[in-house]
């Protein structure tokens, strides 16, 4: 797997800034969770190694299991070919969806 440096590529963020980041539990390779980052979430989740994102909602950070416990520690962090979604690739501690269920895929659509 190719190895790129983060400073030193072009993240192609969408209009508001932002980029999509699917979370995959790195260990059992379940899809966890989709969230957004902006470049302050992303640097900061690069310092910590812990999960940080967007809040479009709050229109904040949001630091992973602050307020829940349940955390996110980053052990990969991938980019795709366009450069414009992330995967990230975590060590998860409980449940990942704020509906207290392990994954936030848990509606089956067919």
């Amino acid at each position: 797997m190719e190895s790129v440096n983060i400073s030193k590529i072009k993240i192609n963020y969408n209009d508001n800034g932002l980029i999509p980041v699917i979370v995959q539990d790195q260990t059992s390779d379940e899809v966890l969770m989709m969230a957004w980052m902006n470049a302050r979430s992303l640097e900061q989740t690069l310092k910590t190694k812990n999960m940080v994102y967007w809040s479009r909602s709050r229109g904040e950070l949001w630091r992973k299991g602050q307020t829940s416990g349940n955390t996110q520690q980053l052990v990969e962090l991938l980019i795709d070919c366009d450069r414009d979604c992330f995967l990230a690739k975590v060590n998860q501690v409980g449940p990942a969806c704020h509906t207290n269920n392990k994954t936030c895929f848990y509606s089956r659509v067919i």
